[in-house]
Order: C-alpha cells, then structure tokens, then sequence
C-alpha cells in the first residue's frame, strides 16, 4: 500500500488501457474502499454494477453516442460524431447508483468515486471517472439490461484497467487558499 499523500498526488483520469482484466480481488479492494466513504445521514445509499463483459460495453458505448447524437447539444453531438469510446477502452467499469430517496446522493456517491479513485491508484490500476455514461440510463430498458435494482438512480460510471503508460506529473501549482484566523 502507497503512502495516501502520494496516491492523491500521483492519481490522474487515465484514458488508456491495456487489454488485460484486473483481478477480483483488486475490484473488491476498490469498492471496499468506496464503501467506507461518508455519506449524508450515515445512508449508504450506493448500488454498485460491475461490468467486465467486452460486448456489453461495446452495446453501451454505442448506444451511449446513439443518444448524444440525437441530443440537439451541438457539444455532445460532435463527442458522438467524434466515435470516441466514452469507457475509453476499460475492461472493468463500475457503474454507481444511489437510492433514488437518499438524502444527497450526488454527493455520497461522488464520495465513494473518489474512494475508488484513490484505492485504484494505490494499487497502481488506472481509473477515470465517467459522466457521459449515465445518459445510458436514460433509457428505461438499460436499466433492466444491467439489473440496476428498482429504486435506484444510476449516476456515474468508474472505468478501471492496467494502465498503458505510467501517469505524468500533476501540472497544478496554484492553490487559492484564504486564511480567516
């Protein structure tokens, strides 16, 4: 295990990925890790789906840029026109959804991501969080192709792989820091 400050200052999105699985174990280190994050009213409201399957990422990756060309934002238009693969590749991504109820789930669940983040880079496998995805569940029978359980919100995806290339160097230098004492 990294020491935590140099995970936090070593972690970038990675958007390559080599074409090899990682582990179980490592999934459920990653997780574990995400379930220990703080959430509002001590909920816990998260609902995770693990994908590993090549042809159900390539169908949603396919639909995903279907509904962003037809979206009428002329910026998600061209993401679609560009054919990227908004997964980037991964061969694991972990799709996080909230009790629909919960107190804030947007901020429980970006909790538990940066967890995941963080844990995945301690282990050394490259992470990046996913947004576009979600427009995938805006479609009621995707939310039955992944068996998001009903009652639940999905919001955001959490691609994982080996990375192809080591991470650059964090470019940030300026911290805006106000100091009332």
């Amino acid at each position: 295990m990294s020491d935590i400050f140099e995970v936090i200052k070593n972690r970038r999105s990675v958007r390559a990925y080599k074409d090899e699985q990682i582990e179980d174990e490592q999934i459920e280190q990653i997780l574990e890790a995400a379930i220990m994050a703080p959430t509002a009213r001590g909920e816990a409201p998260w609902h995770f789906t693990v994908v590993q399957n090549k042809e159900t990422l390539a169908d949603i990756n396919d639909s995903v840029l279907h509904i962003l060309s037809n979206s009428g934002d002329e910026f998600l238009e061209a993401i679609a026109e560009s054919g990227v693969n908004v997964m980037h590749n991964a061969p694991t991504v972990v799709f996080v959804s909230a009790k629909s109820d919960a107190t804030n789930m947007q901020a429980d669940c970006s909790a538990a991501i940066e967890n995941m983040l963080l844990a995945a880079e301690g282990l050394d496998i490259g992470s990046c969080w996913l947004g576009l995805v979600a427009i995938y569940f805006s479609v009621e029978e995707n939310l039955k192709k992944l068996h998001i359980p009903e009652g639940y919100t999905p919001l955001y995806g959490v691609a994982l792989g080996k990375k192809v290339e080591p991470n650059e160097p964090n470019p940030r230098k300026d911290v805006f820091v106000n100091w009332v004492k």
